[in-house]
């Protein structure tokens, strides 16, 4: 871009930091700047200094931007392969211990940590009762969503497809006009709290957590802080299934062994 635009658009990033606690370095600027750049034209705004001034005056802007720069991505079952492969990851986790604790982070709109539940209760090789699941994410709005288990189509998400997974669906999600609503014995599976992955305190003793699609979009330098964070949040042995587009920082690999190289499987050395 530029230089006249690089210096307001870094002069927007500091505005995000500063006065909306977005922590806009941990990002790769590309795709901070195609987010910011969608924002601008759907509020019909030229220039980054121009749209700074926006944010300054209205709440609303500054709320959408924040869900726009929030990692929106996801599905039901999202790569179904990778699934198949974490069907016998959890059978075996239920099989050695009566207590699995998983985390998915970021869990977006709850989709993947229900996913998680619905596999659990739909294979008779892993014990459900015994898996406590936590979705957690930055964006309280999506958590909303997340908590109330309830979709509908969209021109990037058709439910149905997501759900083909599952052999019969219905006895998981209820669906009625093109709403669908996750039944309470997967809900009750599941629980959702805010947290950030990037900038937070790692949790404790997970068995299995999945960090999927985040670190495709951070900067570089920041990946292994993120990872380190997973890395402490399990237990010795514990299994981390990332994106499948997405690769361990080089620092962090001797942490762990791969478990299934294809699917993104490791287990914490």
């Amino acid at each position: 871009m530029p230089a006249g635009d690089e210096r307001a658009f870094n002069s927007l990033l500091a505005a995000l930091e500063r006065e909306m606690s977005f922590e806009a370095d941990f990002y790769d600027d590309a795709y901070l700047g195609r987010r910011i750049a969608a924002r601008m034209r759907r509020s019909g705004h030229d220039s980054y200094r121009e749209y700074q001034q926006l944010l300054e005056s209205d709440e609303q802007e500054r709320r959408q931007l924040l869900d726009s720069l929030s990692i929106p991505v996801t599905a039901f079952f999202r790569d179904p392969e990778a699934w198949e492969t974490l069907r016998t990851v959890l059978g075996q986790l239920t099989n050695t211990t009566d207590r699995v604790q998983v985390w998915s982070a970021p869990c977006s709109d709850g989709r993947e940590p229900y996913s998680l539940a619905m596999l659990a209760l739909d294979d008779g090789a892993v014990d459900a009762d015994c898996i406590e699941i936590l979705g957690t994410d930055i964006n309280p709005d999506v958590l909303e969503t997340a908590r109330t288990g309830v979709y509908v189509n969209t021109h990037t998400s058709d439910i149905a497809s997501e759900l083909d997974f599952l052999d019969e669906p219905s006895r998981y999600v209820d669906c009625t006009e093109g709403v669908f609503r996750v039944r309470e014995k997967v809900k009750e599976r599941v629980s959702f709290e805010q947290h950030d992955l990037i900038g937070g305190e790692p949790k404790h003793a997970f068995d299995l957590v999945l960090c999927r699609n985040l670190l495709i979009y951070m900067d570089t330098s920041y990946k292994p802080a993120v990872v380190e964070t997973v890395r402490d949040s399990l237990r010795e042995g514990g299994y981390l299934m990332t994106g499948m587009t997405e690769t361990l920082p080089v620092s962090c690999r001797d942490d762990f062994e791969p478990v299934s190289k294809r699917h993104r499987i490791y287990r914490r050395l």
